[in-house]
């Protein structure tokens, strides 16, 4: 009988980030947290793990990146294949959650896009909104970011809020702190409106 509670990431940040939400907001253990290296591992592992006859409710979180419409159509195609119905053609503002396909032994299903199901992004991103506001050093931050020389820069467009988030970090108390362990240190405030509404996703589609 399906009895397990899963949860699917991208990666090492993404795992210890809920953990420590997790742990701030009081929310019980998740049976288990699957780190899977990446988006297109992640994608490729999600039909067998849709078909997983131990899963009760499986989640998924990944990064909506820089195409959200593109990303949402592959979990989409995913998910039809695996006879989900009445899938969204956009995920749902507060995070998605699909019951099994009727008659099938299949989980429940909840689908979170980072940074907000809104807005292209990434883990960072979300990261973004528990920075206390107003915030000089960030801004500070962000100028540092943009004004790196020609010819000196050494990541691509995309990763500037991977840059960002890790330079203002770099600059608090105990420089360099990891994600989970900033939110813990109150670095990074864990009780903004963004993160109650994804905590609440987490808490209707594994606790309730």
């Amino acid at each position: 009988m399906a009895s397990k509670n899963r949860l699917l990431v991208e990666g090492t940040d993404d795992e210890h980030v809920v953990k420590n939400l997790c742990g701030y907001h009081s929310l019980p253990n998740i049976d288990e947290i699957r780190k899977l290296d990446g988006i297109n591992k992640l994608l490729e592992s999600l039909p067998t793990q849709l078909k997983d006859s131990e899963v009760k409710t499986l989640g998924v979180i990944v990064d909506a990146d820089t195409d959200m419409k593109s990303r949402w159509d592959s979990l989409r195609g995913i998910l039809a294949s695996a006879e989900y119905t009445d899938v969204p053609a956009a995920p749902a503002t507060q995070g998605t959650i699909l019951q099994p396909p009727p008659d099938l032994l299949r989980p429940r299903v909840g689908i979170w896009l980072m940074p907000d199901n809104q807005t292209n992004g990434i883990l960072e991103d979300f990261l973004r909104f528990l920075v206390p506001a107003p915030n000089p050093l960030l801004d500070h931050a962000k100028q540092s970011v943009a004004g790196i020389p020609d010819g000196h820069r050494r990541f691509a467009t995309k990763d500037d809020p991977k840059a960002l988030i890790h330079t203002w970090l770099a600059w608090q108390e105990e420089p360099g702190k990891p994600f989970g362990t900033a939110i813990t240190a109150r670095y990074l405030d864990a009780d903004v409106p963004e993160v109650t509404i994804f905590i609440n996703w987490l808490r209707r589609l594994f606790f309730s």
